[in-house]
């Protein structure tokens, strides 16, 4: 199987700044962002070569996989794999649905 294409949707990317920024001003500095951002890279890495590999989700369409404190929500569309969400863990996971409008 060939490597897949990851595209975050703008909602994703929206939601994994927010939480950077957070952490930059937390911190007042930015060392565990970078962190942050390298176990993004490492899983979004794993997802190209093994696309299923995060845990089916409630509708059977999205796929979750987890990083610490941190989940990304994504759902495999032919050779692109799409991160719907980049959701913080310590949330009411009921939430979910309705925010990624499922």
């Amino acid at each position: 199987m060939a490597k897949l294409m990851v595209e975050w949707t703008h909602f994703a990317k929206q939601q994994r700044d927010e939480i950077l920024l957070f952490w930059n001003n937390r911190n007042k500095n930015t060392s565990y962002s970078k962190k942050l951002k390298i176990e993004i890279k490492q899983r979004t890495e794993q997802l190209k070569t093994c696309p299923f590999s995060g845990k089916k989700t409630f509708n059977n369409e999205t796929r979750i996989l987890t990083l610490k404190n941190y989940s990304l929500i994504y759902l495999v569309h032919g050779e692109i794999i799409y991160i719907i969400s980049f959701w913080e863990n310590h949330q009411n996971p009921e939430k979910l649905p309705n925010i990624l409008g499922l």
